[in-house]
C-alpha cells in the first residue's frame, strides 16, 4: 500500500465510520477496487479506526467530560444512569469479540458479493425510518440492549454500525436529537479495546507489509474526515434523512454485488 491509496481509504473510512453507509464495507470495497490485499492490510484497518475513534473525542468531549464527572460523584444521576445504558449497549458486540473473533474475521476478505448484500440489509433498515412517526422516547436500558444488538450485526463488513444503531434506535421510538450521539458514544471502549487486542496481536504485525508513512496519511486522513462527518451526521439526524443513504447503500450494493 502506498500512502495515495492509504490517503483514500483514510478518507473512506472517517467518513463511512460516521455516515449510515457501512465504514467496514466501503473499506473492503476500496481495498478491492485499489488491488490491496485485505489479509496483508488489517493493521491499516485498526489504526484508521483508531482514528475514528479520537475524532468522536475531540467532537464530544464536553459530553464525556460531563459523563465522568457526574460518574465520580459515586451516586444515582442523570450521568451514571446513562454510563450504564452505554456500558449495557456494549454487551454483544463484547461478547462477539471475545468468543468469535476468528468467525469474524473471515468475513474480512474481500467477498464483494457479501458486502454488496449486506448493504442492501443496511439499506432495507435506513428505508423504514422513513415511515416511523413515533420516536418521542428517551433511551431505557432495554432500548440501550436492543441498539447494543444492532451494533453486533454491525461486525458484518457492510452491515452500517451508525446506520443499524440509529435507525434500531428511531424504530423502538427513541427521540432523534439523542440517538445519533449515543450511537457514536457506545462504540468508543469496544472499538478501543479491539485495537488494543489487535496491536498486540504478533500476528498482525508479522503479516502486514504497510509501511510507517501510509499509516501515518491514512491515520491524519481518517481523523480530520471523521471529525467533519461526524458533526454532519448530527445535523443529519435530526432532520430525518437517512432515506438518502438508503438509496445510496443499495445503489452501492448492487454494484458490489454485479459490477466489482
Amino acid at each position: 500500500m502506498d500512502w495515495l491509496e492509504a490517503l483514500i481509504l483514510g478518507i473512506v473510512q472517517g467518513l463511512t465510520e460516521f455516515l449510515p453507509v457501512s465504514s467496514s464495507g466501503h473499506l473492503e470495497l476500496g481495498k478491492v477496487i485499489l488491488g490491496v490485499d485485505a489479509k496483508k492490510s488489517l493493521i491499516f484497518t485498526v489504526v484508521v479506526h483508531g482514528a475514528t475513534v479520537l475524532s468522536t473525542l475531540v467532537v464530544f468531549y464536553k459530553d464525556i467530560w460531563q459523563l465522568l464527572k457526574g460518574l465520580f460523584q459515586f451516586k444515582w444521576n442523570e450521568e451514571t444512569a446513562y454510563t450504564f445504558k452505554i456500558i449495557v449497549s456494549m454487551i454483544p458486540v463484547i461478547i462477539l469479540g471475545l468468543f468469535f473473533t476468528e468467525e469474524i474475521e473471515q468475513f474480512f476478505t474481500g467477498n464483494t458479493i457479501f458486502v454488496g448484500s449486506m448493504l442492501i440489509v443496511t439499506s432495507l433498515l435506513l428505508a423504514f425510518t422513513y415511515f416511523s412517526k413515533s420516536n418521542k422516547r428517551n433511551i431505557r436500558f432495554l432500548d440501550a440492549l436492543i441498539i447494543g444488538i444492532a451494533q453486533a450485526a454491525a461486525v458484518l463488513p457492510g452491515i452500517s454500525r451508525s446506520g443499524s444503531t440509529i435507525a434500531t434506535g428511531i424504530l423502538i421510538g427513541n427521540k432523534k436529537e439523542i440517538i445519533a450521539k449515543f450511537s457514536f458514544l457506545m462504540v468508543l471502549i469496544p472499538i478501543i479495546g479491539a485495537n488494543v487486542k489487535d496491536l498486540f496481536d504478533s500476528n498482525l504485525s508479522q503479516e502486514s507489509n504497510i509501511g510507517a508513512i501510509p499509516l501515518l496519511v491514512g491515520f491524519i486522513a481518517a481523523f480530520v474526515s471523521g471529525t467533519l462527518a461526524c458533526k454532519w451526521m448530527i445535523k443529519i439526524v435530526s432532520r430525518g434523512k437517512l432515506i438518502y443513504f438508503a438509496i445510496y447503500c443499495f445503489i452501492i450494493g448492487l454494484v458490489a454485488i454485479f459490477l466489482v
